[in-house]
């Protein structure tokens, strides 16, 4: 049973009044150790003289590290033509501009794709990965980095004023409370500004193996503090 109604709202506001609150703004993550976690440094290696599609490229910061280690040619793509704008300006200043472009759509084939802290983002993550076997040639491959999932601490994202918060409150008290202080109008977490799917990693490996692609290799990470509990439960 989940707090809601008029008490989960007030209580969120007792607990993170929204004038005091800081969170929600874009984060500018480095690629190379997520990549790298994955394939090692035979795969980043590996990644130059590519045509490599940044999924969920955000600001761009991965997309600029991949051009500058050397891809033939990046493209990173977002929905947020606000971010994309960010991403350009950063691309410039970088001087790889000429490697680097972000678009809100691409139809071409890639070598590969690089998905990093997004996945927990998309609106319909099954039609994502169509897509990408759409865009992906037939010996390319997808690298996909993500969290934290729905049931880490920290998975609500904003929504997790402390440790599993999210999972504790109702979301309609959830969005209630976050309209104080975020005007756009989203009713449930998916419409919040970036999205929020909820997805764990049971649903991801089970979207994975209804899709088209197979899964070459999948390591969970634990919270480094927790490492010693880490178990399937």
């Amino acid at each position: 049973m989940k707090i809601g109604g008029e008490v989960g709202y007030r209580l969120l506001r007792w607990l993170k009044p929204g004038s005091d609150f800081k969170g929600g703004g874009e984060l500018c993550l480095s690629y190379v150790p997520k990549i790298k976690r994955i394939v090692g440094d035979a795969g980043w290696a590996a990644l130059r003289d590519k045509i490599i599609l940044d999924f969920g490229c955000g600001m761009g910061v991965g997309s600029i590290e991949i051009a500058q280690h050397g891809a033939k040619r990046v493209i990173g793509v977002d929905i947020r033509p606000d971010v994309l704008d960010v991403a350009r300006q950063a691309a410039r200043r970088a001087g790889v501009s000429d490697t680097c472009k972000f678009v809100e759509a691409i139809d071409e084939p890639v070598d590969v794709i690089v998905s990093v802290d997004a996945f927990e983002h998309f609106e319909d993550p099954a039609a994502i990965l169509r897509t990408m076997d759409r865009l992906l040639k037939d010996d390319g491959f997808v690298l996909v980095s993500f969290g934290p999932t729905w049931y880490h601490p920290r998975g609500g994202h904003l929504f997790s004023i402390f440790p599993w918060s999210h999972l504790m409150f109702s979301e309609r008290a959830q969005i209630r409370w976050r309209s104080d202080f975020k005007h756009d109008g989203a009713t449930r977490f998916s419409e919040a500004a970036g999205g929020l799917n909820m997805i764990t990693i049971k649903r991801f490996l089970k979207l994975v193996e209804e899709s088209l692609f197979e899964l070459e290799s999948f390591r969970a990470v634990p919270i480094g503090s927790l490492r010693w509990a880490h178990n399937r439960f």
